[in-house]
């Protein structure tokens, strides 16, 4: 069985929930018996190089790589990326092309003029966030119309967006709940690390997403300066760890908000690092007004810490207890939540993760594919 993935950047090491999703998922499908090709947009990639030979390896656990060019432009890479990978799916001999996103979806029906069977991977309605103009929005509802309705089997990442499917589209044959996954976690330390930022171990806020608007990561700084203004003895430090594809407006103004108030900014962190701050931060904030099931949230739960998230569908499914929750863009209630948790000794919780099991979500996955063959 051969499957051809588009729709994300790329993998290993590129920032974004698609990525994240992809980088996990089809090893493990290849290690299930499948050819996996995933192809990448080259502007985003470095090429993997054998650091015994220098020789440029075309594969990462098992997974092969295929680079092709995409212009790096917001408004229309994925669109262009995703036409060019169907093209080389084709010449491939893909049994199968999986498309992740609504905005790759567009192409659903030109792969399937190509011959190609069709999974649909929707990761969440795009079109709601912020960052898009009206055009951009109209295309992407297209994308999310056209994916629905020309897919062979469609995946849907969480019961919100199974439920918008069925009442836009009518789509309810062959749409498979499958959630996203979080690898188990890494409890390390890196203490060089932790003095190069300035930090201490349970000493620190952590938010971690993508410098985009409607992650609202500004709300989060307003809130916790209010909080410290109330308590100015505090040592507690809050920590930003990501950056942004395309800096704009907003990725600029947060950072130079940021700065201003002595938040630490990480820039785009993965492995040690990032596991590091996961294990030793006091709590994980996730302000967003827009997610489909969110990858971070899932990783800040798997290092059982706890999280303060905003109550959109999204989120709310998780199921967390209610005062995990705070009305989304209500920066007071996200400033009371945070003094809730700040001012208690350090505490771990432990959740239940079972349902977002990479091992288990590949099985699922895998049988969508069975099914189409």
């Amino acid at each position: 069985m051969k499957i051809v993935v588009t729709g994300t950047r790329g993998i290993p090491n590129i920032m974004g929930g698609v990525e994240t999703h992809s980088e996990e998922l089809f090893p493990r499908i290849v290690d299930l018996g499948a050819d996996v090709t995933v192809i990448r947009r080259d502007s985003y990639v470095k090429p993997q190089v054998d650091e015994a030979s220098g020789v440029r390896n075309s594969e990462w656990k098992g997974v092969k790589l295929v680079d092709v060019a995409s212009p790096k432009k917001k408004s229309f890479e994925a669109i262009i990326h995703t036409f060019r990978a169907i093209n080389e799916a084709k010449r491939l001999g893909a049994d199968i092309v999986h498309i992740h996103a609504i905005g790759p979806a567009m192409l659903a029906p030109y792969a399937k003029m190509r011959g190609l069977k069709v999974v649909f991977t929707h990761h969440g309605p795009d079109y709601d966030r912020d960052k898009w103009g009206f055009a951009a929005k109209t295309m992407l509802k297209l994308g999310e119309r056209f994916g629905c309705r020309f897919a062979d089997k469609v995946i849907v990442i969480s019961n919100v967006i199974k439920n918008l499917i069925a009442k836009k589209y009518n789509r309810t044959q062959d749409v498979h709940l499958i959630y996203n996954g979080v690898p188990p976690a890494d409890k390390c330390d890196f203490p060089e690390y932790f003095a190069e930022l300035g930090i201490e171990k349970g000493k620190f806020v952590l938010g971690m997403c993508r410098f985009v608007p409607e992650k609202n990561l500004h709300h989060l700084v307003e809130a916790f300066v209010k909080w410290r203004g109330e308590n100015p003895q505090t040592d507690i430090k809050l920590v930003l760890a990501g950056d942004t594809d395309f800096e704009d407006d907003y990725s600029l103004s947060l950072k130079k908000m940021a700065k201003e108030n002595g938040v630490v900014l990480t820039g785009f962190v993965k492995g040690q690092k990032l596991h590091s701050l996961l294990n030793n931060c006091a709590c994980y904030v996730l302000p967003s007004s827009h997610e489909g099931l969110p990858i971070a949230l899932l990783e800040a739960m798997s290092y059982n810490l706890p999280v303060i998230v905003s109550d959109i569908p999204a989120n709310l499914e998780v199921g967390l207890d209610s005062n995990c929750y705070f009305p989304c863009g209500n920066v007071g209630a996200l400033k009371d939540r945070l003094s809730q948790v700040l001012t208690k000794p350090l505490s771990r919780i432990s959740y239940d993760m079972g349902k977002y099991n990479w091992d288990v979500i590949a099985k699922q996955v895998m049988e969508v594919y069975k099914e189409m063959m």
